[in-house]
Order: structure tokens, then sequence, then C-alpha cells
């Protein structure tokens, strides 16, 4: 305790001095008569005769001060700090929103606090840089600080799809068995091809969402790519308006997410009953369910009502569909209503809606359910097998899609207990995150600016490198998620991954394009837009057509972070995009 007490008063000694401007002192005679000084300043020669102290880290009388107090620099190591400094207290920023965030959730569950107002919370760290970045000053200056704003929004995309992205694959991989990733089981170390992660059908939903997210973007470029010369203004109006309709809509399905998910749920396990139902009737049939061509066999379908027809009157009723249900094993992990199956199966079947099945009807009805099956098998392999197999594959597959739907549906909120005290707590915790990010925003954007200036280094490969890990909260948070090493683990951490690129695709473009639409700014990003274009759609693509993720893949999310950087050069400065 005693030592870093030392030091920090060590280090605020050094920052005392370095904050004073210039020092002074009382004229030393070179006249050896003259001991004391009579406050008449007598020199010769060019050398100073008085003693002057002039910082090196701040210089303020080349800089401007924000807010009229908060000193700034123009020097290359004295702005290093600041944005050290300033960096720090907007990440803090970022954690008390996440934080309090996650109180709020835990306390009132999804919905709107969780679908509507939290993704909101997320993004303000990044609001506050973009606005800030565009806000101060004359047009001048917001037309040269803007790229501060851009430079924010395509590194935080990048680097949350490349460098956090496979850093989380490396964490949280697992031996891959049968192409799935097995949970808590990591003993192949780091085999290319024998681990990796997986994750669920939703984080695959999450990612196609992402892709789609990229819209307003390709809007906005659309003069660029035709080199219009028409208004400019038009396009960027155009994509700001995409951009909050879609911010909308986008919280309207995250509020109705966890509704969707219980249909989905609701749906999987009916064709779970329809798969065990038909293997039943395939142990009692007294032959097989399909010809040999692959169609019904009616014969045996109508000896099997005629069977399941107790009292032979020619109809079945909920009395029989409920014997031939209880008849089915199900797995003791299957939670089955038996009511609502047998609900379920007499809506297929019975279409005269009289609550009897006929036989014509039965035969339909299991025609249906035959074709059902087949169709996933086309869907799974390319082809349906004519043989009895086709059951056994269905019920195989209904119950792996069951088991994804139902990992993935939230769980009632549990009693919090001093519930009003910890919304309370977030309340406050998100107050202060906001004003902080508030504050924060503005000589953050100046420091980043200044040491542009004094390195000669573009503004936006500043921001770009730097500005995404002092805004980004979830990127600690998502570590400790995936590194569970579980699959619905990992599905949560990729989820959040796709989610705030997302949200940075749509609420924080709309915020910066009302920026450059109020302010009647020049877009000049096509370089910087591309780039994200290209990452989203690499990375979205890819998770969204498969769940396993061997170790190989993480180096080459990794090299798209140094990649995009150097396409913006090239673009930039060779073909002259800009």
């Amino acid at each position: 305790m005693a030592k870093k007490l030392a030091l920090f008063l060590y280090f605020l000694s050094i920052m005392l001095v370095n904050l004073t401007s210039f020092g002074q002192s009382r004229s030393i005679a070179t006249n050896d008569f003259n001991l004391v000084s009579d406050g008449v300043n007598h020199t010769t020669g060019d050398k100073p005769n008085f003693l002057w102290l002039k910082h090196s880290l701040f210089a303020s009388d080349s800089c401007d001060e924000t807010y009229g107090f908060l000193p700034c620099t123009s020097t290359v190591l004295g702005n290093i700090f600041l944005i050290i400094v300033y960096g720090y207290l907007m990440f803090l920023s970022a954690k008390l929103l996440s934080a309090g965030s996650e109180i709020l959730l835990q306390i009132l569950g999804p919905g709107i606090i969780g679908g509507l107002f939290l993704p909101l919370l997320s993004t303000v760290p990044d609001a506050t840089i973009i606005l800030a970045s565009g806000l101060s000053g004359d047009t001048a200056t917001a037309q040269s600080q803007v790229s501060v704003g851009m430079g924010l929004l395509a590194g935080s995309n990048v680097m949350l799809l490349t460098i956090l992205w496979g850093t989380c694959l490396l964490v949280g991989k697992c031996d891959l068995e049968n192409s799935v990733a097995v949970d808590e089981k990591d003993t192949k170390r780091f085999s290319l091809t024998g681990s990796g992660v997986s994750t669920d059908i939703w984080t695959s939903y999450a990612a196609w969402i992402m892709v789609i997210s990229i819209i307003p973007f390709v809007i906005v470029q659309l003069p660029q790519v035709f080199t219009a010369t028409s208004d400019s203004s038009l396009p960027i109006l155009s994509s700001l308006i995409v951009a909050i309709c879609f911010v909308i809509a986008y919280s309207i399905y995250q509020i109705f997410q966890p509704w969707i998910q219980k249909r989905r749920l609701a749906y999987a396990k009916h064709k779970h009953v329809m798969s065990e139902i038909l293997k039943q009737l395939k142990t009692n049939s007294l032959g097989k369910l399909l010809t040999d061509d692959g169609d019904p066999n009616k014969v045996v379908i109508e000896k099997l009502f005629r069977t399941l027809d107790q009292n032979s009157n020619g109809y079945l009723n909920t009395t029989d569909l409920r014997s031939l249900i209880i008849g089915i094993q199900f797995d003791d992990d299957v939670d089955i209503n038996i009511d609502e199956a047998i609900s379920q199966v007499m809506r297929d079947f019975d279409t005269t809606r009289d609550s009897k099945i006929d036989v014509d009807e039965f035969f339909k009805g299991i025609s249906r359910w035959l074709n059902k099956a087949k169709r996933a098998a086309m869907m799974d392999r390319g082809k349906a097998p004519l043989s009895m197999k086709l059951l056994d594959d269905f019920d195989k597959q209904t119950k792996e899609e069951q088991d994804r739907y139902g990992d993935q549906i939230d769980e009632i909120v549990e009693d919090v207990k001093n519930a009003n005290w910890h919304a309370s707590k977030a309340a406050l915790m998100l107050l202060l995150g906001t004003i902080v990010a508030a504050v924060v925003a503005d000589p953050l954007v100046d420091a980043v600016d200044n040491f542009s200036t004094a390195t000669s280094i573009p503004t936006f490969f500043v921001s770009f490198v730097i500005l995404p890990f002092v805004s980004s909260s979830e990127i600690v948070s998502t570590l400790i998620f995936v590194s569970r090493k579980k699959q619905r683990t990992a599905s949560l951490a990729y989820s959040a991954i796709y989610g705030s690129v997302t949200m940075s695709n749509i609420l924080s473009l709309a915020v910066f394009l009302a920026l450059v639409y109020i302010r009647n700014l020049t877009w000049s990003f096509s370089s910087e837009v591309l780039v994200i274009i290209i990452v989203c759609i690499l990375m979205g693509v890819v998770a969204g057509f498969r769940t396993t993720f061997p170790v190989w893949m993480c180096f080459g999310a990794v090299l798209l972070y140094p990649l995009s950087l150097l396409l913006v050069c090239i673009l930039e400065y060779v073909f002259g995009w800009s």
C-alpha cells in the first residue's frame, strides 16, 4: 500500500510540474558588483538570463482548452496521455451503462426493457463520440473532426467481427465430435480442425440480421457508385430514414423475440410428437407405411386406423388419441403435455372440425406428416430415403430442433431481493454513465484530433484503432461468457457481438447521418463504408450458414483487421477514394 501511495505522489508531482505553462525568475545581473537584482532586466547577448520552465505535455498557448478549463496539448506524448485518461473514463462510462442495464434486465426481464431501452443504452458511448466529432466548432472544424466518428463506427464493427470474434473462438474452444463442440471438454488443445465452438440456430439468425443491417450503408454509397452529380443530401436523407426504420423494426423484433422463440419451441415439440406417433404407428403396423415408390401406403394406414378405433365406430376421438400418445415412450428430457399433443393432432387431422377423425381424414393426415418428414430429409440430405429409416432420421432431427429452441427460451425472471434498491442502483449507474460519456466525448475527440495533427496520421486511422477499445464494454463480458466453454454461453457471446454490430450499423449510423445532414457536411467516406460492408457480409454469411467454427477460422477472422486498414489506405491514397 505504501509503495502504491508513493508511486501516486510521485506521479502527481510530475503532473503538477508539467501543468505549469511557464516560469520566470527575477533578473540575475552579470555584473559582479551588482549582486542583488534591482528588478530591471539587464541582458547581454542572445541567452536568456531568467529561468524558463516550458512544459513538455500541455501547451495551452497552442491549443484550445475544452470547456475552457480542461487541459489540452499539441505534443505527441501529451495527447497520448490525454487519450488514455479520457479513454479510460469513457470505458468506465460504458461499464456503468452495461452493468446498470444487466441489473434492470434481471429485475424487469425481457420485453420493452430488454428489447428497446438496453440496446439503445449500449450505443450511448459511441453516439456521444460521434456527436462530439461533428457538433463542435464551425463547419470546417466539424468536417475535419467528423472522421473521428466514422473511424469509431468502422473500427468498432471491424474490431468486434475480427479480433473479438477470433479471440472468443480461441477462449471458448472445445473438442469437436461429429462436427459439434462438446461442452466443457477441451483435450485437443489447439487442434486447428479438432477444436472449435458451436452456437445455436438463434445466433445464425442474429448474423443474418446483421447482414441485412448494412442496407443503409449501401443506400448512402449509391451516388458514389454511379458517380451521380445531383443533390448529395438526398441519399444521406434516404439512408437516415431507412436506418431509423431499421432501428424501430429491430427494437420491435427484440421486444417480441421471447414470444417468437416460444412459438417456435411449441412447433418443434409438435413436430417431435408427429415423429414419435409415426414411429409408434410403424411399430404397430402390419406393413410399411411407405410403398416402394415412396408414397403413403393406403392399405396399411387404413389397417392402422381400424386398430386404433377401439369401439369400432368408424371414428377416432380424443380417447383413442390419448391411448395412442400415452403408449409412446418419450425421452425423460422431453417435456410433452398430453392434452396439448392431443389437441394438436386433432387440429391437424380433423378437417371437418367435428371433433372426430374418420378413415379418410386419418389417411390424409398421416400422408401430410410423411410428406413433411420427406421434405425435412430433402432439406437435410438433398434426398429422401424410401426406407423407414426416414422416420428415424426425422425423429432425430426433431429432437435436435427442440433442443436448439428450448435452450434459448428466456427463463421466468427470478425474484430479486431488495428489488427497489437494485432498481435505484441501476438507474443511478445509467445516469452516471450517460453523464460521464456526454462530458468526456468532446475532450476525447479533441485529443484524437490534436494527436492526429501532431503525428500527421489521419484522424480516421487513429480513431479506428483506439476508440473501439474504450467505448466497447462488452469485450470483457463477452470473453467471460465464452470462457465457460458451453454452447449456450458461446451462443450468447456471439449473439452479443452480432447484436452490437447491428445496432452500430443502424443506430450509430443514424446519428452520424443526422449529423452530416443537419450540418451540411460533405460525405467522403467511400472507402470506410466499403470496408464495413465487406467485413459484415463475410462474417455474417459464414455465421449464418454454419453453427460450428473450428479453431483455424479464428486466424482468418483476425487477419481481416489489418487487411481492412490496408484496404482503406489503398483506396484512399492509391485510387483516391475520399
